[in-house]
């Protein structure tokens, strides 16, 4: 038996009812028809991203445990050396990039709704093992390793989240809802590196209760696997088929925005990943502070201000078009890494932190325009007269969907990338100056890129 809402009498009933089936299929939806929206779209559209951004929170939260965790392995009885630590802060980006190639596929295939409920629980494995494992500082390097690993699961949700909440937004108001959606999530980096000092410390006394970093989420993680079974719908035009994908993978486009996306979502990531260690190896003094018996870590501050970015990076990538915000990230991203480097020697802890904040909400920013571009430049490409607006055809709006997936999983690669390269400066050099230096380099090799996408985009009089 189907259900039907139907928009207000003034439009065609063809063109708006919304039939809903058992297991919370929809059919009939249609975010560019403005009386559907008006009439019971914007509600549910803003019900499903309410929940996606919650489950996609948690998602971050175990993605980024073991940036947090490490700094706290020596006081707990655990000796690993210089490039171990890399590897534990690094794990979970590489495994969360790869899994958000097939994770982009599962929303066509299983629906929205059961997708997330699906992901959401896989979330209990790291987080449980995470407890398991730090319980016992005899546990091997390689088991290590392992259980960080599985924490790529929280990385694989950001792909098929996105991927689905695409659908649900009519093609003007995509760069704000895309915005919150991954600001939601990429909070949970902020939350972690937050929350884990606090909970293992407090009244702990001299004994760490490092088993709490990743047993204290469960509860919540049970909550997001209800809230999506409860709240939360398919849609049965959400399909991304395989030519779909395909055409994506063919499509100069995701190429030059899976670059783009490495410089500013690779750079979040991989900051928020590597600076909770960056701040315990240069200034060990201010990498902890002791407030009401438990202990804060400043660390959480650029993943904060990041995530807070990115939705008003999206916002006005709406107004000015993505490629205008994403070239001044890009600036502003090279001359904050060469100041952080210049503040370096000067042993001014305050003045490191001002500036890779500076980095960080340029590069929270730059992920929202970034991000905004993707379904611009592939409406472009199925020949609609101004992408910015238009979606263009159905065909157009699942390879977008695809493509903001695959270019997803390319961006997260930064987040192994950036502690690698800083662990091999540290362990080649002693210090980290020549690893954000060669990241200084790159951004402006990608500003180049940029200006002539946008350069591009003026000639042929539209707006990308």
């Amino acid at each position: 038996m189907t259900s039907t809402v139907s928009a207000p009498t003034a439009a065609p009933a063809a063109e708006s009812a919304l039939a809903v089936r058992p297991g919370r299929w929809i059919d009939g939806w249609n975010a560019e028809d403005p009386a559907q929206w008006e009439a019971s779209g914007a509600a549910i559209a803003g019900r499903n991203l309410r929940w996606s951004i919650f489950a996609e929170f948690l998602g971050f939260v175990v993605w980024q445990l073991w940036s947090i965790v490490v700094v706290a392995l020596p006081a707990a009885g655990f000796h690993f050396t210089t490039g171990q630590t890399f590897w534990l802060i690094s794990m979970p980006s590489l495994v969360g990039a790869t899994l958000r190639f097939p994770y982009t596929f599962m929303v066509p295939k299983f629906g929205g709704r059961n997708w997330t409920m699906v992901s959401a629980a896989l979330l209990l494995i790291p987080a449980i093992g995470l407890a398991i494992c730090v319980a016992n500082p005899a546990t091997p390097f390689p088991v290590m390793l392992l259980v960080a690993a599985l924490a790529g699961f929280g990385g694989g949700n950001f792909a098929s989240s996105m991927a689905n909440i695409t659908f649900f937004y009519p093609q003007r108001k995509k760069g704000w809802a895309l915005g919150l959606n991954a600001a939601g999530g990429n909070l949970g980096a902020a939350v972690a590196q937050f929350a884990v000092p606090i909970v293992i410390t407090i009244g702990a006394g001299a004994t760490l209760q490092l088993p709490l970093a990743g047993l204290v989420w469960v509860p919540l993680i049970l909550v997001a696997i209800v809230g999506a079974w409860r709240r939360m719908d398919n849609l049965s035009n959400a399909r991304a088929d395989v030519k779909a994908s395909l055409a994506a993978l063919r499509a100069p486009e995701l190429w030059l925005m899976a670059l783009l996306y490495i410089g500013t979502f690779g750079s979040f990531i991989g900051f928020s990943s590597v600076f909770p260690k960056l701040i315990a190896d240069q200034f060990p003094a201010f990498s902890a502070f002791p407030v009401a018996g438990a202990t804060v870590s400043l660390a959480f501050l650029g993943a904060l201000v990041g995530s807070l970015a990115r939705p008003f990076g999206g916002r006005l990538a709406d107004r000015f078009g993505g490629s205008t915000i994403t070239i001044a990230a890009f600036v502003v991203m090279a001359l904050g890494a060469l100041a952080v480097i210049v503040t370096l020697p000067l042993d001014d802890f305050w003045l490191f932190l001002g500036f890779f904040l500076v980095l960080f909400i340029a590069s929270g920013a730059g992920n929202g325009a970034t991000y905004r571009m993707i379904p611009t430049l592939f409406a472009l490409r199925s020949g609609a007269a101004d992408g910015h607006s238009s979606a263009g055809d159905v065909s157009a709006q699942r390879t977008a969907a695809a493509a903001l997936g695959i270019v997803s999983a390319f961006g997260a690669y930064g987040g192994f990338v950036i502690p690698q390269v800083l662990g091999l400066s540290k362990s080649t050099t002693g210090g980290y100056a020549a690893g954000l230096m060669w990241f200084v380099g790159a951004y402006v090799v990608l500003l180049a890129v940029t200006v002539a996408v946008a350069v591009r985009g003026r000639r042929r009089g539209v707006r990308i």
